[in-house]
């Protein structure tokens, strides 16, 4: 079994790394670092030459729709092709819990991800997941005394969860559908960030702030929250704090 993780030096993607070759599975990791560009498709043939199986947490913040859709829309599309030229077997793409009902920018990067996923010849399955319990701590990176934090309502899972889910997702038969990942309980992404503070003894005050319109209110009041069937997992926030 050969696996390449796209993205495998991020967050998750290093995670999932590590998980796949304590497992004992041939890794690969894609990424810029490794020279391969998802914008233009070079380096991923090489790069997934032999893989029966790839799993996708590449990931760029982008706020701004336009510039959300056309990055990840390009590089779903080069990654399928370069996939189905490889024979790749099982195409599995990490997503986000709830992005069909907000009309975010960066989520509608996302859905046109989906969307190209679902339209290719790759066998796949995509894996929507919750917020991180690491959601916050870019924000609080802020060098300001002051930091502005979204009031999200979400169900937060372990990064580490995800990456397991991942690995053992490729290991399976594709799905040709979607499955979804979260935490044990819902919490408020402002009271995530002011535990964060306390214990990493962090100066900074947290300010929560609410997004305008639709948006705003889809986030704040459980747009993000998993419906139907979803795996749940036991890693509390509580957890993760205690680790801190």
């Amino acid at each position: 079994m050969r696996l390449a993780v796209v993205g495998g030096t991020g967050l998750v993607g290093s995670k999932v790394v590590a998980r796949a070759r304590q497992a004992g599975i041939d890794t690969v990791v894609v990424a810029r670092s490794t020279g391969v560009d998802l914008m233009t498709g070079d380096g991923l043939d090489a790069a997934l030459s032999g893989c029966d199986a790839v799993v996708d947490v590449s990931n760029k913040t982008v706020m701004r729709a336009g510039p959300a859709v056309r990055y990840f829309e390009q590089a779903a599309a080069n990654l399928a092709a370069a996939a189905q030229r490889a024979a790749v077997g099982h195409l599995v793409t990490l997503s986000i819990v709830g992005i069909d009902g907000i009309d975010f920018g960066y989520y509608l990067g996302k859905r046109a991800q989906e969307d190209r996923v679902r339209s290719s010849a790759v066998p796949w399955t995509i894996v929507r997941a919750t917020h991180f319990f690491e959601y916050p701590e870019p924000l609080l990176a802020s060098k300001s005394r002051f930091v502005a934090i979204p009031r999200i309502l979400c169900q937060p899972v372990a990064a580490d969860d995800v990456a397991e889910f991942l690995v053992r997702t490729s290991q399976h038969d594709p799905v040709w559908g979607t499955r979804s990942i979260a935490g044990p309980r819902q919490e408020q992404v402002v009271d995530m960030a002011r535990r964060i503070v306390a214990a990493r003894h962090l100066r900074r005050l947290v300010v929560p702030v609410t997004m305008p319109g639709k948006v705003g209110k889809a986030m704040a009041t459980g747009g993000l929250i998993p419906q139907g069937n979803f795996l749940r997992t036991t890693t509390s926030f509580d957890d993760y704090v205690a680790t801190l």
